[in-house]
């Protein structure tokens, strides 16, 4: 566990609709989409757990397409938070705001699959802005040329606070999403990067999601 497991708490963003991966998601929200037999939402609670945060307390989730299948299977786990609209991922976490409590949010994309690599060097010391991790993928990069967003980031209590601020005021977009925060970080040079060890997809497309069942398989096997 973490020593900074107090100070933190957990926002895993499952609302998506998924439409990229239909048919699959026509009645299964993407979320609930299994990797190696496990969803995508339990692949991301295991990893909040595994750094230090369970239960309503500490951990969130958003639920919207689909939503009470994702509801049914977060169970008690986790608070609920349900968008019949969706509010975006911004909007999500400044949803959650009085929620938060002053803490360190831990942002989860409930569409990635990750493995063999380790997540704690996100909960370092020195958090002074958005935190990302990343893979180097030169082909699809998201910053630098050479990095990739890898489906985790932490916010800081103070930007959270922010955020919610700056959206009860209407100061952005309808359904305002997360890479605008980052946008503003990385351009005052306060945005940090992670890089992941392990393996990671963006489960976003049916050809993504086969490629993440393959790495699962051949991994259990080598295991086994």
């Amino acid at each position: 566990m973490s020593d900074r497991s107090r100070d933190f708490c957990a926002i895993v963003l499952a609302a998506g609709a998924g439409t990229r991966l239909r048919p699959l998601t026509l009645h299964t929200p993407k979320p609930l989409l299994r990797v190696g037999g496990v969803t995508l939402l339990d692949r991301a609670l295991a990893d909040v757990a595994a750094l230090g945060a369970t239960g309503p307390e500490r951990v969130a989730v958003n639920a919207s397409y689909l939503g009470d299948q994702v509801a049914r299977a977060v169970g008690d786990r986790a608070l609920l938070l349900r968008e019949p609209t969706p509010l975006g991922t911004a909007g999500t976490v400044a949803a959650l705001a009085e929620w938060t409590a002053g803490r360190d949010a831990l942002i989860f994309n409930a569409d990635a699959y990750r493995n063999g690599g380790s997540l704690g060097e996100l909960l370092r010391p020195g958090l002074s802005g958005p935190r990302l991790l990343v893979v180097r993928d030169t082909d699809r990069p998201d910053y630098d040329g050479r990095w990739r967003f890898a489906g985790v980031s932490v916010l800081p209590a103070a930007w959270v606070s922010r955020l919610a601020t700056d959206l009860a005021a209407g100061a952005s977009e309808d359904t305002p999403d997360l890479y605008r925060v980052w946008r503003e970080a990385y351009r005052q040079n306060r945005l940090e990067f992670v890089e992941y060890n392990g393996v990671f997809v963006d489960c976003g497309t049916p050809a993504d999601l086969a490629a993440a069942e393959r790495h699962a398989h051949e991994s259990a096997t080598t295991d086994g």
